[in-house]
Protein backbone atom coordinates (compact mmCIF):
# COMPACT_ATOMS: atom_id res chain seq x y z
CA UNK A 1 0.00 0.00 0.00
CA UNK A 2 1.36 3.45 -0.89
CA UNK A 3 1.94 6.24 1.61
CA UNK A 4 -0.85 8.23 0.02
CA UNK A 5 -3.35 5.36 0.51
CA UNK A 6 -2.27 4.95 4.11
CA UNK A 7 -2.74 8.67 4.74
CA UNK A 8 -6.27 8.61 3.28
CA UNK A 9 -7.23 5.54 5.31
CA UNK A 10 -5.77 6.87 8.55
CA UNK A 11 -7.42 10.28 8.00
CA UNK A 12 -10.84 8.63 7.79
CA UNK A 13 -11.63 6.96 11.14
CA UNK A 14 -14.76 5.22 9.78
CA UNK A 15 -12.85 3.52 6.96
CA UNK A 16 -11.87 -0.08 7.53
CA UNK A 17 -9.87 -2.43 5.34
CA UNK A 18 -12.66 -5.01 5.42
CA UNK A 19 -15.04 -2.46 3.85
CA UNK A 20 -12.60 -1.63 1.08
CA UNK A 21 -12.15 -5.31 0.27
CA UNK A 22 -15.90 -6.08 0.20
CA UNK A 23 -17.00 -3.51 -2.37
CA UNK A 24 -14.73 -3.93 -5.39
CA UNK A 25 -14.96 -7.08 -7.42
CA UNK A 26 -12.03 -9.37 -6.97
CA UNK A 27 -10.17 -10.41 -10.12
CA UNK A 28 -11.39 -14.01 -9.89
CA UNK A 29 -15.01 -12.86 -9.45
CA UNK A 30 -14.70 -10.58 -12.47
CA UNK A 31 -13.18 -13.42 -14.50
CA UNK A 32 -16.14 -15.62 -13.58
CA UNK A 33 -18.64 -12.93 -14.67
CA UNK A 34 -16.77 -12.53 -17.95
CA UNK A 35 -16.89 -16.31 -18.47
CA UNK A 36 -20.65 -16.26 -17.87
CA UNK A 37 -21.12 -13.47 -20.39
CA UNK A 38 -19.11 -15.14 -23.19
CA UNK A 39 -21.94 -17.43 -24.36
CA UNK A 40 -24.47 -14.59 -24.66
CA UNK A 41 -21.87 -12.53 -26.56
CA UNK A 42 -21.44 -15.37 -29.08
CA UNK A 43 -25.22 -15.53 -29.37
CA UNK A 44 -25.20 -11.80 -30.14
CA UNK A 45 -22.71 -12.43 -32.95
CA UNK A 46 -25.00 -15.04 -34.48
CA UNK A 47 -28.01 -12.76 -34.17
CA UNK A 48 -26.04 -9.98 -35.86
CA UNK A 49 -25.30 -12.28 -38.80
CA UNK A 50 -28.97 -13.28 -38.98
CA UNK A 51 -30.04 -9.63 -38.96
CA UNK A 52 -27.64 -8.97 -41.81
CA UNK A 53 -29.23 -11.76 -43.87
CA UNK A 54 -32.73 -10.52 -43.07
CA UNK A 55 -31.84 -6.94 -44.00
CA UNK A 56 -30.46 -8.12 -47.32
CA UNK A 57 -33.67 -10.03 -48.02
CA UNK A 58 -35.79 -6.95 -47.24
CA UNK A 59 -33.58 -4.96 -49.60
CA UNK A 60 -34.18 -7.48 -52.37
CA UNK A 61 -37.94 -7.41 -51.73
CA UNK A 62 -37.99 -3.61 -51.91
CA UNK A 63 -35.89 -3.59 -55.09
CA UNK A 64 -38.15 -6.15 -56.75
CA UNK A 65 -41.27 -4.18 -55.76
CA UNK A 66 -39.82 -0.96 -57.21
CA UNK A 67 -38.86 -2.77 -60.40
CA UNK A 68 -42.40 -4.14 -60.83
CA UNK A 69 -43.99 -0.75 -60.12
CA UNK A 70 -41.71 0.92 -62.68
CA UNK A 71 -42.73 -1.69 -65.25
CA UNK A 72 -46.37 -1.14 -64.36
CA UNK A 73 -46.02 2.63 -64.82
CA UNK A 74 -44.35 2.26 -68.25
CA UNK A 75 -47.12 2.33 -70.90
CA UNK A 76 -44.87 0.75 -73.53
CA UNK A 77 -44.17 -2.35 -71.41
CA UNK A 78 -46.45 -5.35 -71.90
CA UNK A 79 -49.00 -5.72 -69.14
CA UNK A 80 -49.01 -8.88 -67.02
CA UNK A 81 -52.23 -9.92 -65.31
CA UNK A 82 -50.35 -11.32 -62.30
CA UNK A 83 -48.48 -8.12 -61.41
CA UNK A 84 -50.80 -7.21 -58.54
CA UNK A 85 -50.57 -10.77 -57.20
CA UNK A 86 -46.78 -10.58 -57.21
CA UNK A 87 -46.85 -7.20 -55.45
CA UNK A 88 -49.18 -8.66 -52.83
CA UNK A 89 -46.83 -11.60 -52.33
CA UNK A 90 -43.84 -9.26 -51.98
CA UNK A 91 -45.80 -7.23 -49.45
CA UNK A 92 -46.50 -10.37 -47.40
CA UNK A 93 -42.83 -11.37 -47.60
CA UNK A 94 -41.79 -7.89 -46.40
CA UNK A 95 -44.29 -8.18 -43.54
CA UNK A 96 -42.83 -11.50 -42.34
CA UNK A 97 -39.24 -10.30 -42.80
CA UNK A 98 -40.04 -7.19 -40.78
CA UNK A 99 -41.44 -9.32 -37.95
CA UNK A 100 -38.33 -11.52 -38.07
CA UNK A 101 -36.06 -8.47 -37.85
CA UNK A 102 -38.08 -7.00 -34.99
CA UNK A 103 -38.06 -10.23 -32.99
CA UNK A 104 -34.36 -10.91 -33.57
CA UNK A 105 -33.56 -7.32 -32.56
CA UNK A 106 -35.66 -7.80 -29.42
CA UNK A 107 -33.65 -10.95 -28.71
CA UNK A 108 -30.39 -9.03 -29.09
CA UNK A 109 -31.61 -6.29 -26.74
CA UNK A 110 -32.65 -8.86 -24.14
CA UNK A 111 -29.23 -10.54 -24.39
CA UNK A 112 -27.51 -7.16 -23.93
CA UNK A 113 -29.69 -6.50 -20.89
CA UNK A 114 -28.79 -9.93 -19.54
CA UNK A 115 -25.05 -9.21 -19.89
CA UNK A 116 -25.43 -5.86 -18.12
CA UNK A 117 -27.44 -7.57 -15.38
CA UNK A 118 -24.67 -10.14 -14.88
CA UNK A 119 -22.10 -7.41 -14.32
CA UNK A 120 -24.33 -5.19 -12.19
CA UNK A 121 -25.37 -8.16 -10.06
CA UNK A 122 -21.77 -9.18 -9.52
CA UNK A 123 -20.65 -5.62 -8.81
CA UNK A 124 -23.42 -4.98 -6.30
CA UNK A 125 -23.37 -8.53 -4.91
CA UNK A 126 -27.01 -9.11 -5.85
CA UNK A 127 -28.63 -12.44 -6.61
CA UNK A 128 -29.93 -11.89 -10.14
CA UNK A 129 -30.30 -15.57 -11.05
CA UNK A 130 -34.10 -15.45 -11.47
CA UNK A 131 -34.00 -12.27 -13.56
CA UNK A 132 -31.12 -13.68 -15.63
CA UNK A 133 -33.01 -16.91 -16.31
CA UNK A 134 -36.18 -15.03 -17.26
CA UNK A 135 -34.26 -12.71 -19.59
CA UNK A 136 -32.55 -15.66 -21.24
CA UNK A 137 -35.87 -17.49 -21.71
CA UNK A 138 -37.46 -14.34 -23.15
CA UNK A 139 -34.49 -13.79 -25.48
CA UNK A 140 -34.56 -17.34 -26.81
CA UNK A 141 -38.34 -17.17 -27.21
CA UNK A 142 -37.98 -14.01 -29.29
CA UNK A 143 -35.25 -15.70 -31.33
CA UNK A 144 -37.43 -18.77 -31.95
CA UNK A 145 -40.35 -16.59 -33.06
CA UNK A 146 -38.01 -14.54 -35.27
CA UNK A 147 -36.69 -17.70 -36.91
CA UNK A 148 -40.24 -18.93 -37.49
CA UNK A 149 -41.09 -15.63 -39.20
CA UNK A 150 -37.94 -15.97 -41.29
CA UNK A 151 -39.00 -19.49 -42.25
CA UNK A 152 -42.45 -18.21 -43.28
CA UNK A 153 -40.82 -15.54 -45.46
CA UNK A 154 -38.65 -18.20 -47.10
CA UNK A 155 -41.72 -20.33 -47.81
CA UNK A 156 -43.44 -17.36 -49.43
CA UNK A 157 -40.32 -16.69 -51.53
CA UNK A 158 -40.31 -20.30 -52.73
CA UNK A 159 -44.03 -20.06 -53.45
CA UNK A 160 -43.31 -17.04 -55.62
CA UNK A 161 -41.06 -19.22 -57.78
CA UNK A 162 -44.09 -21.34 -58.58
CA UNK A 163 -46.07 -18.15 -59.14
CA UNK A 164 -43.93 -16.89 -62.04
Amino acid sequence: MSDKSTAIISANPTFSMSQSMQNPLQADEMAHVIQLSVAPVFLLSGIGALLSVLSARVGRIVDRSRHIKEKQADPSAPSHPDIQGELDLLSRRAHWANWAISLCTTCALLICTLIVLLFVGAFLSLDCSTATALLFIAALSALILGLLCFLKEIHLAIASLRFR
